[in-house]
């Protein structure tokens, strides 16, 4: 008899965990609990999670709590819990369902970076390496016992978009080839060292705020953290702009001041500035700065907060 799975995600990352658990065919997936469906955009068109779209293509039992708290599955006895970029907090209650247990795939190498955002956290910090982690669930955030571990590298320009997706085969093999184990009782669980907790928070909108007292490859890093979202952003003239591509340069200049040359457009730090690629003027689309340029060229030695 095939193992009986309940899976928790939302996100692109936890789909691709629930189609490698489907494509492998070894196991039965008697559930899929994702968030509710959200209002997305300026018309707040009701969108699907990932995990949802997967769940609906393979005729998947799908569960859409607004929380767990009180929620009653109704299910049969089943043998482990997954969870992946679910997005809400599991209680005790919901731990307790499974005969086996309730395990996480954690991107990051715990007990580094737990939380909310530990690629982003990762990114911004300027590491070189990162990973992911398989690890048994308590009722305390990311804090249960290690399972499995596989490190990935950064390389410099990676964003959290690429990362992520470097990530997700990394993520797939590592549940894939120690699952069985777990089920058999071939995994030594290990403890987490609470001396090494690193912490990391949900972002906001405005995490993406740029301090020019920075150096450019600090900010830079923060742009590859919070890109795609929510995204990096300065002020200029009132109006919120959001720098959707940048790189750094070595051109020196004070920070927040702004240099154009040609159709080129930098911005100074306290090591080196950032030149601007492509951006997003409040109300317009987005452009390349030479497009901007065209239309704004008062911005040349404005100095940005």
């Amino acid at each position: 008899m095939q193992p009986k799975i309940l899976f928790f995600g939302t996100e692109s990352f936890g789909a691709t965990m629930l189609q490698a658990l489907i494509d492998c065919k070894q196991y039965e997936i008697i559930g899929v609990v994702t968030q509710p469906d959200r209002p997305v955009g300026r018309k707040q068109v009701l969108e699907q999670s990932p995990v949802k779209e997967i769940a609906l293509k393979n005729k998947l039992t799908i569960f859409q709590p607004e929380s767990l708290k009180t929620f009653d599955f109704r299910l049969s006895t089943f043998d482990v819990t997954i969870v992946c970029q679910y997005g809400l907090i599991v209680p005790k209650t919901v731990l307790a369902l499974p005969k086996k247990g309730t395990l996480n795939i954690h991107t990051s190498l715990l007990p580094k970076y737990r939380g909310a955002s530990p690629i982003q956290t990762a990114l911004m910090n300027g590491e070189i390496e990162s990973g992911v982690t398989l690890m048994l669930m308590d009722d305390k955030m990311d804090h249960g016992p290690i399972l499995a571990q596989e490190k990935v590298a950064i390389a410099t320009d990676d964003t959290t978009e690429i990362l992520s997706k470097k990530m997700e085969p990394i993520a797939a093999k590592l549940l894939l080839q120690n699952l069985p184990l777990f089920l058999a009782n071939k995994l030594t669980p290990i403890t987490q060292d609470e001396s090494q907790v690193t912490l990391c928070k949900i972002l906001s909108r405005d995490d993406g705020k740029i301090n020019f007292s920075g150096s450019a490859q600090t900010i830079y890093n923060k742009f590859r953290g919070l890109t795609p979202w929510p995204g990096i952003w300065t002020t200029w003239e009132n109006k919120r702009v959001k720098l959707l591509n940048i790189k750094p340069n070595s051109l020196s200049l004070s920070p927040g001041l702004v240099k154009v040359s040609n159709d080129s457009l930098c911005i100074g730090t306290t090591e080196g500035s950032l030149e601007i690629i492509e951006l997003q003027l409040e109300g317009k689309k987005p452009m390349s700065a030479s497009v901007f340029l065209a239309g704004n060229k008062t911005i040349d030695g404005a100095k940005l907060q």
